[in-house]
């Protein structure tokens, strides 16, 4: 067992060897054959940059290939997401982030979701209304946690990525309201996201009514979910009255259509997560990134309702 497993290793060195080959044949083959192998194949990738002595190239092709390898693994893992229905948005939020930082540690990133959640649930007790309920969870994410809405550089594509929010602990309104959902759900609040158009805000749903808004979710004919009042995670959780959104929508030229006012699902969430990023990309000139996020958009939009270009 012990000689089979020395000789895979020697044959991937091996190959890896190969990716020094002047000839663009010669290496395009190789980087398929290598890319084909997956994720299991990075450590040696590494192991072979940090002990080569063919220079920069041969490091240059090294990184392109990991590069590669872990794109087509967040593009594959949003794909699984969305077909299969996008149910944990953390999930979908974490997947996003593994694209700028594919050996973050996700385990710890939960870690700060739960003391964030645990702290909240300390407060709670059944006997609460749903104005109570929200007092906590604002006083618990903005005052103790210290969560803020970057008001500053309030286009850095950092806004978008859940692990960097919950370290940094300022984001943009849909990445606080991305937490403020999961620690709600987690808690059996009704707390969902509203698509505004150019904003992102959350609605509290009547919890007597939940069952209808569920079935809105999933049939678009279903009555409308009765919404006790909306949020605004941005502005550390203040609530906004149906007839300001009315006011915005009638400012921007979109009229007082519903359909904006109404809470959105997981996966149209994720879409646009990642149409914040291409923005950010864009305005940092950065058409590489701008051109594989729009990938990772199609992963998640093709399984939805929203427009794939």
């Amino acid at each position: 067992m012990e000689r089979k497993d020395s000789l895979k290793t020697e044959q991937i060195d091996a190959l890896i060897n190969l990716i020094d080959d002047p000839d663009e044949g010669v290496y395009g083959h190789v980087r398929d054959r290598i890319i084909s192998l997956g994720v299991d194949i990075i450590p040696h990738l590494e192991n072979m940059w940090e002990l080569n002595s063919f220079g920069h190239s041969f490091q240059q092709r090294i990184e392109d290939i990991i590069h590669i390898i872990q794109f087509d693994t967040v593009c594959e893992a949003l794909t699984s997401w969305s077909r299969d229905g996008g149910k944990d948005l953390f999930e979908g939020a974490l997947l996003v982030a593994r694209y700028q930082y594919p050996d973050m540690d996700e385990l710890e990133v939960k870690d700060q979701l739960m003391k964030i959640r645990q702290d909240v649930w300390l407060e709670l007790n059944d006997e609460l209304t749903a104005f109570e309920k929200v007092k906590i969870f604002n006083h618990i994410l903005y005052d103790v946690h210290g969560l803020r809405g970057n008001k500053k550089n309030y286009h850095a594509a950092q806004n978008s990525y859940i692990n960097t929010v919950l370290e940094t602990k300022k984001g943009n309104p849909l990445s606080l309201s991305i937490i403020y959902i999961a620690i709600a759900e987690s808690l059996g609040v009704p707390i969902y996201g509203v698509n505004l158009p150019n904003h992102f805000l959350l609605a509290y749903v009547d919890e007597y009514n939940i069952l209808r808004f569920i079935d809105k979710v999933t049939n678009p004919e279903a009555d409308d979910s009765k919404i006790l009042f909306y949020l605004n995670a941005f502005s550390q959780g203040t609530m906004v009255h149906k007839d300001e959104i009315r006011t915005y929508l009638e400012k921007i030229n979109l009229g007082s259509d519903p359909a904006f006012m109404e809470p959105c699902d997981n996966r149209t969430m994720i879409v646009r997560l990642l149409n914040n990023l291409i923005f950010s990309y864009d305005r940092l000139g950065y058409p590489d990134k701008v051109e594989e996020i729009k990938i990772l958009h199609k992963a998640v939009a093709q399984f939805t309702d929203q427009k794939v270009d």
